[in-house]
């Protein structure tokens, strides 16, 4: 069985931090690439920051200069440290990883964890 699992989601005032971590755990191989989305109500799912399995890194326009992402390899671990929260970043926070089983790659998402940003 294979669980993507997010956590620290919260309510924090404008200008607040916050950092997020997911964890992949079950059986498989490898974990590839790791990924944090977000959905706000009424819009669109939209990447936040994405980070290869040699670290290579992307951010949304949105976020870049108050986010930053990373892993931990050996924990199957990826984070998100949030900083100068506006209340625009209110959304759902979601993780996927692409999870290596047997020959092939799949791509597993989380349930979400909830961010509120407002004074």
């Amino acid at each position: 069985q294979v669980q993507v699992t997010e956590s620290g989601g919260d309510m924090v005032q404008p200008g607040g931090s916050l950092n997020l971590s997911c964890v992949a755990s079950g059986s498989f191989s490898s974990v590839r690439g790791m990924a944090w989305y977000r959905q706000a109500p009424g819009k669109q799912r939209e990447r936040v920051a994405d980070i290869t399995d040699g670290g290579s890194v992307n951010y949304a326009d949105s976020v870049k200069g108050r986010f930053t992402i990373s892993r931990d390899n050996a924990k199957n671990t990826v984070y998100l440290q949030m900083n100068s929260l506006k209340p625009e970043d209110t959304a759902v926070y979601y993780c996927n990883s692409d999870l290596t089983i047997g020959l092939y790659t799949y791509r597993y998402w989380g349930l979400g964890t909830q961010v509120t940003v407002s004074s």
